[in-house]
């Protein structure tokens, strides 16, 4: 190819317009006139609101994934610590119910004793206070063992009451316990009265059908059910007056010459905590006085001599 026929324009590629500088005045110069047209005449406040209006859907969706990755562990974060709040006011309800029982044993407990308090004061016998260790482990009887003694002052057959009634009698003496068979064991027996009728009977314990029944009772007894029944201060033992039992049911025998008279002692066994033990009227009587010496016999007169 001739010489003279090559296009010697450079390619678009290559081809340069209007020089860096100049470029670089221009801009500044447009960027400063806008500045100053903003400031002055606020030309470019509808420009910026139209455009930030189309922009605001694109922001909003570009926005979303961002405020999902934070919103999902502040979720998480939150989820964490409700966890722990909740797990942390179980632990607090928990200590709040063993302290509610304490409480509300602490309130029977001091029931029980301002009841006793205000028994003791009533009584003209002695008496010391006791608790309830346990209950005996036969269970064929109904025992239990209180912490006072003999080093208490505590003797045998004494009487053993709470603020409801009689609740048994001291069976065994230890140094430093004893033994108290309750009203309701097989073994036990009381006397009672019926302020009704002022009739003299005998509570026994072990009943088949009920806690303690009267025994040897006429079929034409005068009792009822509902009749409370108290000690009648016969045996010197028990203090007269103090509830026993209620009659509840009463069982006449038309073929029998007795009737079956069931009661239920006035002082639940269960649940006893607090007791007073008594002393048996008998050690508070005055000793009987001693018998007079007989007069000496006068001395027989000697046989007459012949």
């Amino acid at each position: 190819m001739p010489l003279g026929t090559l296009d010697r324009t450079p390619p678009p590629f290559f081809r340069q317009g209007y020089s860096a500088v100049t470029k670089l005045v221009f801009f500044s110069a447009l960027a400063v006139f806008l500045m100053v047209a903003d400031a002055r005449l606020k030309v470019v406040v509808p420009l910026r609101t139209a455009i930030a209006t189309v922009l605001h859907p694109v922001e909003v969706t570009l926005r979303a994934p961002v405020d999902l990755v934070l919103g999902g562990g502040d979720y998480l974060r939150g989820l964490q610590n409700a966890l722990e709040a909740e797990n942390a006011a179980r632990a607090q309800l928990a200590v709040q119910a063993e302290r509610t029982a304490r409480v509300e044993r602490l309130e029977s407990e001091n029931t029980r004793l301002r009841s006793l308090l205000q028994l003791q004061p009533s009584l003209s016998v002695r008496s010391v206070a006791a608790e309830v260790l346990y209950e005996a482990g036969d269970p064929f009887s109904r025992k239990v063992f209180i912490n006072r003694g003999g080093n208490h002052q505590v003797k045998l057959a004494s009487p053993v009451i709470n603020e409801a009634g009689v609740v048994g009698q001291v069976t065994r003496v230890y140094p430093l316990s004893s033994e108290v068979t309750l009203l309701a064991d097989k073994d036990a027996a009381i006397p009672v009265l019926n302020p009704r009728t002022q009739q003299r009977s005998a509570a026994f314990g072990g009943a088949v059908t009920a806690p303690m029944e009267l025994r040897f009772m006429a079929s034409n007894a005068d009792v009822e059910a509902g009749d409370v029944l108290v000690t009648s201060g016969v045996d010197g033992v028990y203090p007269p007056g103090l509830p026993v039992a209620k009659v509840i049911e009463v069982a006449r025998r038309a073929e029998g010459g007795f009737a079956r008279v069931t009661l239920q002692p006035a002082a639940s066994a269960d649940g006893v905590r607090h007791v007073l033990v008594l002393e048996p009227l008998g050690l508070q009587m005055p000793a009987p006085p001693e018998p007079e010496a007989a007069p000496a016999a006068p001395r027989g007169k000697g046989k007459a001599k012949p």
